[in-house]
C-alpha cells in the first residue's frame, strides 16, 4: 500500500484464502454443540457465468470431476441460474460427509481460480439444519470468496424473506474461534432460495 492509498484510506483487497473452506468441519462441530443445527450434506458455489468456449470446458471439468464417483453412488452435481442471472453449482453428500463436501466446494473455487475465473466467484454457502425445531430452520455459512470470510445466513422459514438476525449474532458468536467471520455486517447479504440452503 502507498503513502496515496494510506492518504486517501484506501486498503489492499483481502486475498482469497481458499483454505478456509477446511476450517468448516470443525466448526459444524462447534456450531452443532451450541445451536443444535447440523450439517446437511449439500452445498453450492455461486459465480457469475461467462460466456465463451473456455469458461464453459471449465464448468464441463468441474462436472467431470465432481461427477467421477456418480457410478459408485456419488450423487451429480447440479447447474442452476438464479433470477439475477448468476450461476450456482450444488454439491452433494451425505449428511456426515461434511469433509467431502468441503472438498468438492474447495476443487470447485480452485479450479475456477486457476482457470482465471476467479473475479467471476461470488460466494460458496454449507446447509445446516435444526432438526429438534418443528419448523425445519435452515442455516447457512456462507463464504465469502473476495473477503475470504464467512458469515452466517439465516433466513426465518415460510415464503416470506425474513431473516433471523438473533440466530445469525449468535451463530457468529459460537464460530468466531473456528472461522474466519466477516466483520461487516452490511456484508452479510441474504441469499434467498439458494441451492443447498
Amino acid at each position: 500500500m502507498g503513502l496515496l492509498d494510506a492518504i486517501l484510506g484506501r486498503s489492499k483487497p483481502v486475498r482469497p484464502d481458499l483454505d478456509q473452506l477446511f476450517a468448516v468441519p470443525s466448526a459444524a462441530l462447534t456450531l452443532q454443540a451450541a445451536t443444535g443445527f447440523t450439517p446437511t450434506g449439500r452445498g453450492s458455489v455461486c459465480f457469475a457465468g461467462v460466456e465463451g468456449g473456455g469458461f464453459a470446458r471449465l464448468q464441463e471439468d468441474v462436472r467431470e470431476l465432481l461427477d467421477a464417483d456418480t457410478e459408485r453412488g456419488g450423487i451429480p452435481v447440479e447447474f442452476s441460474r438464479d433470477a439475477y442471472g448468476y450461476t450456482w453449482l450444488l454439491a452433494s453428500h451425505p449428511a456426515d460427509d461434511t469433509a467431502g463436501l468441503v472438498n468438492d466446494l474447495h476443487a470447485v473455487n480452485t479450479m475456477l481460480q486457476d482457470g482465471g475465473f476467479g473475479p467471476h466467484l461470488l460466494c460458496s454457502l454449507i446447509g445446516f439444519r435444526n432438526a429438534e425445531d418443528a419448523d425445519g430452520r435452515s442455516l447457512a455459512l456462507v463464504y465469502l470468496y473476495k473477503r475470504g470470510t464467512f458469515y452466517p445466513f439465516a433466513p426465518l422459514p415460510g415464503d416470506a424473506e425474513k431473516r433471523d438476525n438473533q440466530l445469525e449474532l449468535q451463530v457468529r458468536g459460537a464460530l468466531g474461534d473456528d472461522l474466519r467471520v466477516e466483520k461487516d455486517l452490511s456484508r452479510w447479504f441474504p441469499v434467498w432460495g439458494a441451492p443447498g440452503l
